[in-house]
Order: C-alpha cells, then structure tokens, then sequence
C-alpha cells in the first residue's frame, strides 16, 4: 500500500471556505482516508490522505487535478500545495477509516541520508510497547519530492489525553526509540481536526 499526501495552504481566514468546497468534490471519493485541517503547529493547512492501492491510477489522478484550471476547486484560496507518495513501514497495518481522533498530532521529520534502514529497525522494536498505551495510525517515508521525509500520526481524543500519554510513555522508557533522535537532521509537529464529513475523524 501506498498513500498520497495533498497538503494544501489557504489564505487566512479562507480554510471553512475550502473545506466546504473540498466536501463537494471528495467526499464520494473511495480512496480518501482524511480531510483533516491544522489547528495547531502550521495554520491554514488542508492535509488530504488518499489510499494508492494503484500507482498509475494515482499518478493519472493527480495529472489531472494538477492540469485542471482550478485544482481541487480552490484556486481563489490557495496560497501552496504539495503532493507525495509516502509508503508506510513494512511491519504496520494499513490505514483504515474511523473515529480515532478527533486530534490528530501529525510529526514531520527530515532524516539525516543514512537514517532510513536503523529508524525503521528501531521503531520495529520499540513500537509494540509504545501502542500498547495509545494507538499509532501510521508511520511512513516519503518516496516523491524531498527525501528522506518521514512522517508519523497519533490519534488521541483530546489534547489533555496526547500530553498525558506521551508524558507515560516517555516515563516508562517506552518512547521515542532509543537512539532514534540520532537520525533526525529536522523536525516538525502538527495538530490537526478532522472535517465533519473525513473518513478518519
């Protein structure tokens, strides 16, 4: 399984706007995992997670949306967008719709050039005990744009949950993976809400 990642940036005060626009066009969409929109971290961003069971469909997909006069309907908003495949770590189940949420922390990270193999060999070993205090949605790399990106989401109810649970996690030695921060050459973290109508909410 593959998943393509649209990040959008709308001006402020526009992402309802978009977001109602968005609705229209993808929510009948079958490959659509989440609509989600960032509360936290990077403000006025639209995260838009599609499965990509087949790449050249994807690939196709996304041509067409890019050569339309008006990608995804939101040309008189958008201020940037992005558009990558990220492929998940072999060892992770695959993303499924649900209510997991409704916060989302979506971390961002730039891996130093040899930090892919040893990262996704010490998350094997350390994320059974880390998901046995809160479920992880998905970790993964990007394989288009700049690389090597690596991303990970943790779905909590709330945020006074995700600081308690990060808090118990790091106290029982459980989390981040020993040694995983040597990797890192950046890093970023995002919260982000679902759309009322986001498949993952």
């Amino acid at each position: 399984m593959q998943y393509d990642v649209t990040l959008i940036t709308v001006r402020p005060a526009t992402q309802a706007k978009a977001l109602a626009i968005l609705e229209n066009r993808q929510r009948n969409n079958a490959d659509l995992l989440a609509c989600w929109y960032s509360e936290i971290g990077a403000l006025n961003r639209i995260l838009l997670i599609h499965s990509a069971a087949d790449p050249g469909a994807t690939l196709k997909a996304r041509q067409a949306a890019l050569q339309s006069p008006n990608p995804f309907g939101l040309v008189e908003f958008v201020t940037g967008m992005a558009v990558d495949t990220f492929v998940p770590f072999d060892f992770l189940p695959e993303v499924k719709p649900g209510a997991l949420g409704p916060c989302y922390e979506v971390r961002s990270y730039e891996l130093k050039p040899d930090g892919l193999a040893p990262t996704v060999e010490l998350w094997r070993k350390a994320v059974p005990g880390r998901i046995a205090i809160s479920p992880l949605l998905t970790a993964m790399t990007s394989v288009t744009g700049s690389v090597i990106r690596f991303m990970h989401i943790w779905p909590y109810r709330s945020l006074e949950e995700r600081g308690r649970l990060r808090a118990k996690a790091i106290a029982e030695g459980v989390w981040p993976p020993p040694g995983g921060p040597d990797f890192l050459a950046s890093q970023q973290t995002d919260i982000y809400l679902p759309a009322a109508w986001s498949p993952l909410r």
